[in-house]
């Protein structure tokens, strides 16, 4: 598919646009230990898998899988506690990470994956990193789990109490505009479809665990290759700042700040975010011992 046809398409008319993109790939269902995790695989080629977002799903990956699946096999789960997937059974990062890890297992897959989480979904995936087992290489974008200060501005509004529809948009599109993306006029009628429907269906509370640090820890652990992106105007965190903490003086690790965007970066600058990821998971340019 060409690619800006496809955002004409999703501008127009996001509910076509994302039952056509899941048609494109195949869903497979894990269950161990009685958390049942929806998968969906997209592509062909090496094995990625992308992690999403506190109050997420995997449309937090809209804008970047068609690109991504041309190069490689995309795993594209909705984490235990978010959209289709169930709740992980003892609540926590601990049991979410053992079910993602066991249902992991289960998939019709073979040989080393590489990793891109995405805020919480990055501290997440820090950790998966020395979990799963052949985990080539770590990306990720907007990660919670810094420790450091965050630059929020604007409250955001209990969405549930919208009285109606018309409420639930404008409410929705005040969170977007005060927490995901930068420039107003990027906000679109895709970007307030996946993140309805997303926060419609979170159960897991991830604000706090995100909140409460980890991060450098993590990837620590984890010791291979390692890239972290944020927004210019991420209100997570001073990018600046992380990656200077998590990136200097350290082998194997890159950090990069993309321009004119917030935090969910790779919605909003999806064709830079694109280029970056397909570029740095070539096997010859990673970050180097």
């Amino acid at each position: 598919m060409d690619v800006r046809a496809a955002e004409t398409g999703a501008t127009q008319a996001p509910a076509a646009f994302v039952n056509r993109l899941a048609e494109r790939g195949r869903e497979f269902v894990t269950d161990t230990g009685g958390c049942r995790i929806v998968w969906r695989r997209f592509g062909s080629g090496p094995d990625l898998l992308l992690v999403h977002g506190g109050h997420g799903n995997w449309l937090h990956w809209v804008r970047n899988i068609e690109a991504l699946a041309r190069h490689h096999t995309v795993w594209v789960p909705d984490l235990p506690g978010f959209g289709a997937s169930g709740d992980p059974a003892q609540g926590g990062l601990p049991s979410l990470l053992e079910a993602m890890v066991a249902g992991f297992a289960q998939l019709p897959r073979a040989g080393g994956v590489d990793l891109v989480g995405f805020s919480f979904g990055g501290l997440t995936a820090s950790h998966l990193a020395s979990a799963l087992p052949h985990v080539r290489r770590l990306a990720l974008l907007g990660p919670g789990g810094h420790g450091g200060v965050r630059r929020q501005q604007r409250a955001l509004v209990d969405w549930r109490r919208a009285p109606d529809a018309r409420a639930l948009e404008q409410a929705m599109r005040h969170n977007v505009e005060a927490f995901m993306i930068a420039n107003p006029r990027h906000v679109d009628a895709l970007a307030l479809l996946a993140y309805t429907e997303a926060c419609r269906h979170t159960r897991f509370r991830s604000k706090e665990i995100s909140r409460a640090g980890g991060l450098a820890e993590a990837l620590d652990r984890f010791g291979g290759p390692i890239l972290i992106a944020y927004g210019e105007h991420d209100v997570t965190a001073e990018p600046r700042a992380v990656l200077s903490s998590m990136i200097d003086r350290r082998a194997r690790r890159q950090g990069v700040v993309i321009d004119d965007a917030g935090h969910w970066v790779q919605y909003e600058a999806h064709d830079a975010v694109n280029r970056l990821l397909l570029d740095w998971l070539k096997p010859d340019t990673a970050a180097g011992p």
